[in-house]
């Protein structure tokens, strides 16, 4: 199992929780949190036992963004961390989820600050999780920057367009209720508690049909832009074949013994 000095990588039963920890700095993200992360997903789909991932952060933040000097290797990181992104300099867009979608579901639990790049990652997770106190925001305009990490094209296809305006126009801050109420997340639980929330909705995907799940959660985002007629012609394609899986048939057969199904991914 992978992980990083700044990320931690933990299994819980068939789900992988993978940890940003560098509390120190409110988890901002540095060049070992970007290389643990990167290798966190792909540890993730390579893994057939791995049935979901929950993303989260230590010391009750989830990530204040960016830290420009940690990327650029100034005393934190070593020289293993510099020449992996010399040797995949794409490796960073790829941890922050901006280049590559797991197929495994992801569900996000925030606590604290998820700013700026913290809010950019979180638009590429499936489900989430924030606590009452966590704050949301897009900051970069107000330090003269542009949020690329995929803002300005994601988040108008996930909330409302005004809303997505305001918030990469106005850079300000948005509590957790504002980020439910606009669509931003999809459940807001006490304090201290969104992890224990995203871990009860993991076991709930957990113990559904794998094969079943990671179609589902494919074709959602492949038919995302399509016309209705070509998303259901595409829809039939990704889904059909799910019928004739001996999951398909355990799932059937459990349901008329009433018992838990046992999947096997096959």
């Amino acid at each position: 199992m992978g992980g990083t000095e700044h990320l931690t990588v933990q299994r819980e039963g068939a789900t992988l929780v993978l940890t940003l920890n560098r509390p120190e700095a409110r988890n901002a993200l540095s060049l070992p949190m970007l290389v643990g992360l990167h290798d966190g997903w792909l540890e993730a789909d390579a893994d057939d036992s791995v049935r979901s991932i929950v993303f989260t952060g230590a010391g009750g933040s989830f990530c204040s963004g960016m830290d420009l000097k940690a990327l650029a290797g100034n005393g934190m990181a070593g020289e293993e961390y510099r020449d992996r992104l010399k040797a995949d300099p794409d490796l960073h867009w790829k941890a922050m989820l901006r280049h590559h979608r797991p197929r495994k579901p992801v569900i996000a639990a925030v606590e604290g600050a998820c700013v700026a790049g913290g809010t950019e990652m979180l638009q590429g997770t499936d489900i989430r999780v924030a606590a009452e106190s966590a704050t949301f925001g897009l900051f970069e305009v107000k330090r003269g920057l542009f949020p690329i990490g995929g803002s300005t094209v994601r988040l108008q296809r996930q909330i409302p367009r005004t809303h997505a305006l305001e918030m990469l126009l106005t850079g300000r801050p948005y509590s957790a209720r504002e980020a439910a109420a606009i669509g931003l997340v999809g459940h807001v639980v006490p304090d201290g508690t969104a992890l224990d929330r995203a871990m009860e909705i993991a076991e709930r995907i957990n113990s559904c049909g794998p094969l079943a799940v990671e179609a589902v959660k494919a074709s959602v985002y492949e038919t995302a832009e399509m016309t209705e007629t070509d998303g259901l012609a595409a829809e039939l394609t990704r889904g059909w074949p799910v019928f004739g899986t001996a999951d398909a048939k355990e799932g059937a057969r459990a349901f008329a013994e009433k018992r838990p199904p046992v999947y096997k991914r096959a």
